[in-house]
């Protein structure tokens, strides 16, 4: 698991299942049950590089619709309203893409 050391598989399993049907991705749900809300900013950042697939600094709106597959491989893909909603609520400048500083405000709302 790409997030070994960071949270709990349990609490990864668990994130999942609740957001498992399309519509039902909440990420400040999500990131409060898998655990990475009340994780150090260190580990946000962590978290970051590994959604970060193409360690370009910034999530873009491809790498957010698969967001979910960094926790399972087998996950489903966000639906595009979600992966709009999802961008729409990180990216605080405007430019179409999340930093790290907006996933971390994102993730510690």
């Amino acid at each position: 698991m790409a997030f070994a050391g960071i949270l709990k598989d349990a609490e990864v399993a668990a994130a999942l299942e609740a957001c498992k049907s399309a519509g039902s991705f909440d990420h400040t749900k999500f990131f409060k049950s898998c655990g990475l809300a009340g994780k150090s900013l260190d580990d946000v950042k962590k978290a970051f590089a590994i959604i970060d697939q193409d360690q370009s600094d910034f999530i873009e709106e491809e790498e957010l619709k698969l967001f979910l597959q960094n926790f399972s491989a087998s996950a489903r893909a966000l639906s595009d309203a979600e992966t709009k909603a999802f961008l729409k609520a990180g990216d605080s400048d405007g430019d179409g893409k999340i930093g790290v500083d907006e996933f971390a405000a994102m993730v510690k709302a």
